[in-house]
């Protein structure tokens, strides 16, 4: 069972390995929302997650004769890093099952760690029953990356420390894949102090638990779609499931453009690569009605791909009006060009691709399409360009503006 003297074990076991990763007030958010906003950076953890701390701890209470029969895991990336390197640290053998769209770099990690590296499937919980077969063939013992109360226990350490530093907290944002970290940082905070509030957050394409709270059961959804890899499951955590229903106080689902959009204020704001995942509880503090709270968001990790961060920043870039893409037509004459370039330079405009058309129409005064992809300030300097274009007689037209990745 969860005690309070396994929580109190298990922060000890875990200080010999993880990075302090101590609270960041934001002043960006706290603005934004109207509370007092504080970050829990395990973006920043050794191993780039929060996962090692449950991984290690779940790896200490084994036995030697457990730990010689070589572990076994399934993993979207996290979690597979963290058993790969508390393995190394015990001298165990360790096999990690990923899915096959894992992001190459948190594979490429996992296998520096020691590990034996398995792609199969195309989402968790495909790999997580190939590992289970492995494993029965095999005789490796299974670590199962949320769905264990060691597991659990060892995240809790994530709310240990919260609560050492800021007592007084009164909302807790916490990332939900399967539940492990919600189930230990919930029972740990409401054990300690009833009134806390501890908030799960789900990608909508993924939100396994908040179906299950619905149905008051563990729910398998048919399918999982969501840029959040490190949440991309299907069922939640059957022996976890009671802990979660006692004590989280509610499930934000938040959908994929709001990460995108989080993607962005955190790397600007706060200089933090963040994946999507850690984001979750970061996009949910406009999805609360509180003001005036001390609300503390737990950034899960920080391993993303440079392709996928490449696509977020453009992503990011165009939903925030940074980046646009307008059409007009010309008069097929000489310096109509330079002219169109002319007028938004004139209003602090940056022209960084134009594509140029002299086929759309045999009407030589308006015979050229001219495509141009514009990078502004935001929404307002976008809207100051087109209506310049316009009054000068360009008729543009805004058009949907895809990212290159």
């Amino acid at each position: 069972m969860l005690t309070l003297e396994k929580f109190e074990e298990a922060y000890n076991v875990v200080q010999k390995v993880i990075h302090p990763t101590p609270l960041i007030e934001s002043e960006f958010f706290s603005n934004q929302t109207g509370n007092k906003v504080y970050l829990k950076p395990e973006n920043m953890q050794l191993t780039g997650a929060y996962k090692i701390r449950g991984a290690y701890y779940k790896i200490s209470t084994l036995t030697d004769e457990e730990r010689a029969k070589g572990l076994i895991t399934a993993s979207a990336g996290n979690h597979a890093q963290g058993v790969a390197y508390a393995a190394k640290a015990y001298g165990c053998k360790a096999i990690i099952v990923m899915p096959t769209s894992t992001p190459l770099i948190k594979v490429n990690r996992t296998k520096a760690y020691g590990a034996e590296v398995v792609l199969y499937g195309d989402v968790y919980d495909e790999a997580c029953q190939h590992a289970l077969k492995l494993a029965e063939e095999e005789g490796y013992t299974f670590i199962h990356p949320f769905d264990d109360l060691d597991v659990a226990t060892g995240q809790s350490t994530v709310a240990m420390e919260i609560l050492k530093e800021l007592p007084f907290v009164d909302i807790i944002l916490v990332p939900i894949g399967g539940g492990g970290l919600a189930t230990g940082v919930s029972t740990l905070a409401k054990m300690l102090n009833p009134n806390i509030k501890v908030i799960g957050v789900e990608p909508s394409g993924a939100a396994c638990l908040k179906a299950s709270f619905l149905s008051n059961e563990v729910v398998t959804l048919e399918s999982v779609d969501t840029i959040a890899d490190g949440t991309a499951v299907k069922t939640p955590g059957s022996k976890i499931f009671p802990f979660i229903k006692e004590n989280l106080d509610d499930i934000i689902t938040i959908e994929d453009s709001e990460l995108i959009v989080s993607f962005l204020d955190m790397l600007e704001n706060h200089k933090m690569l963040v994946e999507n995942s850690g984001l979750l509880s970061v996009a949910a503090l406009k999805h609360l009605p509180a003001e005036g709270k001390k609300i503390v968001s737990i950034l899960s990790g920080g391993n993303m791909d440079v392709i996928t961060f490449s696509s977020v920043v453009q992503h990011g870039l165009i939903a925030r009006s940074r980046i646009f893409t307008v059409s007009v037509l010309l008069p097929d004459k000489p310096g109509e060009l330079q002219n169109v370039a002319g007028v938004i330079a004139a209003e602090n405009g940056n022209i960084i691709k134009l594509e140029h058309n002299q086929f759309v129409t045999v009407n030589r005064n308006s015979a050229v399409e001219l495509v141009i992809t514009v990078e502004a300030f935001g929404p307002e300097h976008k809207d100051q360009i087109l209506k310049v274009l316009d009054d000068k007689g360009y008729r543009p037209i805004e058009k949907k503006q895809k990212a290159i990745f």
